[in-house]
């Protein structure tokens, strides 16, 4: 994918564009609760922002428990998607959580990007659940 950059977000104006294409993506069109996309949880987490001359996707990575991150909050816009701007999101996020020493990645996938995450490697663990409306899948994978 020529011209895409991934990068670790370092400047406020790189989070705001990573919020302001969660809120596009998860709010606007798939009609989450702001209060829930905007958790109180990005201060503790590290961004990623997808560039490819303005910003085409994110994700967010925390601490889950010991030697787990989770990938939370990935987005790629929407007349972008199938470029493969969302591999490239998980690869960079799998390799700054091997760099920081976890073992596993967890994250919790819509039921119909399920596919997408274990062409990944990725495996679901337990129950179909639902959450802000949507159903969902964990899933997991070692690093």
């Amino acid at each position: 994918m020529t011209g895409l950059d991934v990068r670790v977000v370092t400047t406020d104006a790189e989070l705001n564009a990573c919020i302001d294409l969660r809120r596009s993506v998860f709010v606007d069109e798939q009609g989450v609760p702001e209060d829930r996309e905007l958790d109180g949880k990005d201060g503790e987490a590290t961004h990623l922002l997808a560039w490819d001359g303005y910003p085409v996707g994110t994700a967010r990575i925390r601490e889950y428990e010991e030697g787990v991150a989770k990938v939370e909050r990935v987005a790629v816009e929407a007349s972008r998607r199938g470029e493969g701007i969302g591999r490239e999101l998980m690869a960079h996020a799998e390799a700054y959580a091997a760099d920081e020493g976890y073992e596993r990645v967890r994250l919790d996938a819509q039921v119909p990007v399920v596919e997408f995450y274990e062409r990944l490697g990725y495996e679901v663990r337990g129950e179909e659940f639902e959450d802000a409306g949507i159903p969902h899948r964990r899933m997991e994978k070692r690093l």
